[in-house]
């Protein structure tokens, strides 16, 4: 079984779109290990978006991740990266096919509703940014 991170960003818990988002995961049969919600530091944000640090974007990308809580959870299930990554929708909401995440929730490229590890090696290195083993439910 495969494990990947998802947050679920500013702009969908300030929407209440929480539940919804979880049930669209829920029902494609994928199993919540660990969930949080919390509050994005500076620091959590630089170990996460680390290699983003410098580039033009990033000063509004930390600012947008740090202005309100968010969700952070892992789900695991069979290919749940490329999956999690097919019901979630291409990062621009307009070019997101009709009944993903993003087509019905995100606002814009950047206020784009979630987020979810884009490869084994990304997970792997974002899950423990978020949980420790405490925290992870087998």
């Amino acid at each position: 079984m495969e494990k990947t991170l998802v947050l679920i960003k500013p702009d969908a818990v300030q929407k209440h779109h929480i539940g919804e988002i979880i049930r669209r995961y829920e029902q494609e049969g994928f199993r919540i290990v660990a969930m949080k919600l919390m509050q994005m530091t500076k620091k959590v944000a630089a170990r996460h978006y680390e290699e983003h640090i410098g580039r033009q974007y990033y000063d509004d990308l930390e600012g947008f991740m740090t202005s309100a809580p968010i969700v952070a959870m892992v789900l695991e299930g069979e290919d749940a990266i490329a999956r999690v990554r097919k019901i979630n929708g291409k990062t621009n909401p307009e070019e997101a096919d009709e009944g993903t995440i993003r087509k019905l929730f995100a606002e814009s490229v950047r206020r784009n509703a979630v987020h979810a590890s884009d490869s084994t090696e990304s997970a792997a290195r974002e899950i423990p940014i978020f949980f420790n083993a405490a925290e992870m439910y087998d």
